[in-house]
């Protein structure tokens, strides 16, 4: 494990700002990694890069192996020679600048898009052979998925039975009808995916910023991987599934949660030497330098759901791959730097498995204030070979959290931090978890910026309205800069890589 005490930012790329629709990979991303530089940061943390799914889920997507191509920049591939400004800059992205219009980002980028592929044709595109080569296991089958689910229009089990099952023939027998130069497209914006993306993230890490990255434990039934390969999902043989993912009814959710994601044939999966999750693990620690795994405690057990059940209150436990798993990512891959989140219904098999690895777990400050000063999620009480947050994607904000909680939650939290001003509260709360002795703390943004529930990301169990946050033009401001790297430099959480301290000249500096 390479993570040394530091810290770092939680802020999807969707979230940043921008004049067309949604964050991408273009300059505004350039400029969060030197913001991130400036406040000592060692870490950008990011939700998932693959194609969003139901609802506008980066957690629900339709490929574990394909990235967001909504995340290409036009003013990049307009600097390439593939697009003009008349091609895309009077197009009707959305109004709202702090939100995400994906009905009309997905219309109106994919004209855009479509418009640089054509351009694209006369132009050598340096690598893109190879690209195809490297990427052979997964990338032809998303780009032939893609093109039928477009003919089709509805989801993967709505498909004619033939093409639904992958069948040779009928594949042929439907060539003349779908147009699969569209799986061509695909594959040029996975390519662009690719280049946009490896070159942002080479910019991180030549600025010293680790990219820390997120791989959902489930993709949709709707999905590539699906359709690809039948055999490691628990389905049918018409792709249909009889039990689905989720988690019970707690404190978030009183009906739980029901995700509806088809489960592993997890015994499938072992006797195949886990190869299909392997080489998932192995392209997502191509594109992030850490890999979050969410819901860990699904591969130690998971909760089944029964398809006819519309809520997550009735379902059951059943063992997962445990240790198994990752004795064989470690054995293919050796020890790549991997957090495990591991919140929610948590039993002592969890912690032993999670113990097992050695990988660090996770913390939720806002989880603390439940009860007693014994809680573990209060900075105090935290370890090493831990992850600590004020709150994640799926929490408030810091300030939207405090302004709505219970009131011995309220109490206990502003007597904890001797702060009863809320905006000061926030950065007392920063500090607090800062000082924690936690490997690693990472602070949404929003927090950073005392925004109030209205920036919230995700309130899981709602299907509508969330992912689609957006921050304000001029957020990264030198002020904001320097204040977040003096709390960092006093916690002695400063990347080192772009500080050039060691601690000796930290003291010098301090005049000891």
């Amino acid at each position: 494990m390479t993570i040394e005490r530091s810290s770092g930012v939680l802020l999807h790329v969707s979230s940043l700002p921008g004049d067309y629709g949604i964050g991408t990979f273009g300059k505004s991303a350039y400029r969060f990694i030197d913001f991130l530089s400036k406040s000592g940061q060692k870490y950008w943390q990011i939700l998932p890069l693959n194609p969003v799914g139901t609802g506008n889920s980066p957690y629900s997507g339709c490929s574990a192996f394909a990235g967001n191509h909504l995340f290409i920049d036009l003013e990049v591939l307009e600097e390439e020679g593939l697009l003009s400004a008349e091609d895309y800059r009077e197009l009707d992205f959305g109004k709202d600048p702090l939100r995400v219009d994906y009905e009309k980002v997905k219309k109106y980028k994919m004209l855009a898009l479509a418009r640089a592929y054509e351009n694209s044709k006369t132009k050598r595109l340096e690598g893109f052979d190879r690209f195809r080569s490297e990427n052979a296991f997964w990338l032809q089958e998303y780009a032939e998925f893609m093109a039928f689910s477009d003919y089709f229009n509805r989801p993967l089990q709505q498909w004619d039975i033939g093409v639904r099952k992958n069948d040779e023939e009928t594949i042929e027998e439907y060539s003349g009808l779908v147009n699969m130069e569209q799986a061509d497209f695909h594959i040029f914006l996975q390519y662009m995916f690719d280049r946009q993306w490896l070159s942002l993230k080479r910019y991180a890490n030549g600025k010293g910023i680790r990219i820390f990255g997120d791989i959902p434990v489930y993709v949709s039934l709707d999905s590539a991987d699906v359709w690809s390969h039948p055999e490691v999902f628990d389905i049918d043989p018409e792709l249909k599934a009889s039990c689905v993912s989720g988690c019970p009814p707690d404190s978030f959710a009183p009906e739980g949660q029901r995700w509806g994601n088809p489960l592993y044939r997890w015994d499938h999966l072992e006797r195949t030497g886990f190869e299909w999750w392997i080489r998932r693990i192995k392209r997502n620690i191509e594109l992030y330098d850490v890999l979050r795994i969410d819901h860990f405690r699904g591969l130690e057990s998971f909760y089944s759901i029964p398809c006819k059940c519309e809520n997550a209150t009735e379902g059951e436990w059943i063992k997962g791959p445990g240790e198994a798993l990752f004795d064989a990512v470690k054995e293919e891959l050796g020890n790549p730097d991997i957090v495990l989140e591991d919140l929610g219904f948590i039993t002592q098999e969890v912690e032993q498995l999670r113990e097992y690895t050695g990988y660090p777990g996770m913390k939720v400050f806002q989880f603390g204030f439940s009860d007693t000063m014994e809680n573990p999620a209060l900075p105090h009480n935290c370890s090493e070979n831990t992850v600590l947050y004020i709150g994640t994607h799926d929490n408030d904000t810091c300030l939207g959290w405090i302004r709505n909680a219970g009131e011995y939650a309220r109490k206990f939290a502003m007597w904890y931090v001797d702060e009863y001003d809320e905006n000061e509260f926030v950065w007392k709360c920063i500090d607090k978890v800062m000082g924690s002795a936690c490997r690693l703390a990472v602070f949404q943004m929003q927090d950073f910026l005392g925004l109030g529930s209205e920036a919230r990301m995700n309130v899981p169990g709602i299907a509508k309205g969330n992912w689609e946050v957006r921050l304000e033009k001029g957020f990264m401001t030198e002020e904001l800069a320097e204040r977040i790297y003096g709390l960092t430099k006093k916690n002695s959480r400063l990347n080192r890589e772009i500080s050039g301290n060691s601690d000796k000249s930290v003291v010098n500096e301090l005049g000891i």
